[in-house]
């Protein structure tokens, strides 16, 4: 495998290090602290073309390879987790689907808006009882001839409370299981349909994660995305491009910590020394690294098996598992390294770790990923 940028490429990701540096880190920890939405980082990622980099052009995106895509996330995670979740369920949750499964109406309509930032997209599958369960889904889509009727609760949505465009999965046919769930595009100004409150939680706190609630609310009957009854496959799908970019986020989280770590210990002095002098500082700053790179180099064979249109979904496991691992590991060791400083929120050590966290949880849990990656083995 070739994981090779084009120079235009190259120019972009320079560009997003150079605005991460100057916009997005500083920011980072007033995000974080005062759980604010990354709004005006938003609309300047807008306006450097970064809300629709792996889609054609001719429906607004950039027209940049979905490498090129993950390696953006990583990139920005590095400096804001928050930022780079924001985003990323923004590209891969939202505009995918409607990219992949719309019809070339629900395309004219969304794809622009979307790939331009100009609206915010979110995704909707998660329930009270239907997180991994998707089958256990109590969101219902009744057929009133001329509208659906959407009736349930989502929560755990990511983008929430800032999203315009929302891709939401309810039972169409309870009967038949999981091929009873149905996808449907809902505009946020949609009659019976509210956004709750704001969840409280331990990292990422500035992406606006908040429930759903649909009390009759009527979508439009052409918003069905995808068919009914493959709502299912729409999920599945969108998630193993989603888990790609859920590890290029923990590789970006990890290697941020690692470079944060490296002026600390080399100007902090112990003993008569500094601490990376030490040859156990420098034996564990490399097993750091190294696993770090191991992880990146999961995620982008994953998504250069995406991008090739080859099978992917074990591998966007494989990427997410060992990825969200690195990160909870690293900045574990990152944080014991800096000692009580990195306890203290003067320095990101302890923020890195909470963000850390949720690689592990959403988008499929880790022992979700093994699941996947087994029953590809043929360990069932």
């Amino acid at each position: 495998m070739n994981f090779k940028f084009t120079d235009e490429e190259k120019d972009i990701l320079q560009m997003v290090h150079d605005f991460c540096v100057k916009k997005v880190g500083p920011r980072a920890g007033e995000i974080d602290e005062q759980e604010k939405f990354p709004e005006e980082t938003w609309h300047e990622l807008a306006e450097m073309g970064m809300t629709g980099l792996p889609y054609p052009e001719e429906y607004g995106g950039a027209g940049m390879s979905y490498l090129c895509y993950i390696a953006a996330i990583e990139e920005i995670s590095k400096f804001c987790a928050t930022t780079g979740t924001v985003l990323s369920a923004h590209t891969s949750l939202c505009t995918w689907p409607i990219f992949t499964y719309g019809t070339e109406e629900q395309k004219k309509k969304y794809l622009s808006d979307l790939c331009t930032g100009k609206k915010l997209g979110a995704f909707a599958l998660t329930e009270a009882n239907a997180g991994t369960d998707s089958a256990m889904q109590k969101t219902v889509a009744e057929d009133k001839g001329d509208y659906w009727l959407l009736n349930g609760n989502k929560v755990f949505i990511t983008n929430s409370g800032y999203a315009n465009v929302f891709v939401v999965f309810a039972m169409t046919d309870k009967s038949k299981g999981t091929h009873g769930i149905s996808a449907f595009i809902v505009d946020r100004d949609t009659p019976g349909f509210t956004v709750g409150a704001h969840e409280k939680k331990m990292g990422i706190r500035g992406s606006s994660t908040s429930e759903l609630i649909f009390n009759d609310a009527k979508v439009p009957k052409e918003n069905l995305l995808g068919g009914i009854g493959k709502g299912f496959k729409v999920a599945m799908t969108t998630l193993d491009g989603g888990r790609v970019g859920i590890g290029a986020q923990a590789v970006g989280i990890a290697q941020g910590d690692i470079d944060q770590t490296i002026p600390y210990i080399s100007a902090r002095m112990q003993f008569g020394r500094r601490i990376s002098q030490f040859q156990n500082t420098q034996f564990q700053m490399a097993g750091l690294q190294t696993a770090t790179d191991a992880a990146r180099l999961l995620v982008y064979r994953a998504a250069q098996a995406k991008q090739d249109g080859e099978p992917y979904s074990e591998l966007a496991a494989m990427a997410k598992l060992a990825a969200s691992k690195v990160a909870g590991d690293v900045t574990r060791e990152c944080l014991q390294l800096v000692g009580g400083y990195g306890y203290t929120r003067d320095y990101p050590f302890e923020r890195a770790m909470r963000d850390a966290k949720i690689t592990e949880i959403y988008e499929g849990t880790s022992e979700v990923q093994r699941m996947v990656i087994a029953k590809w083995m043929g360990v069932n």
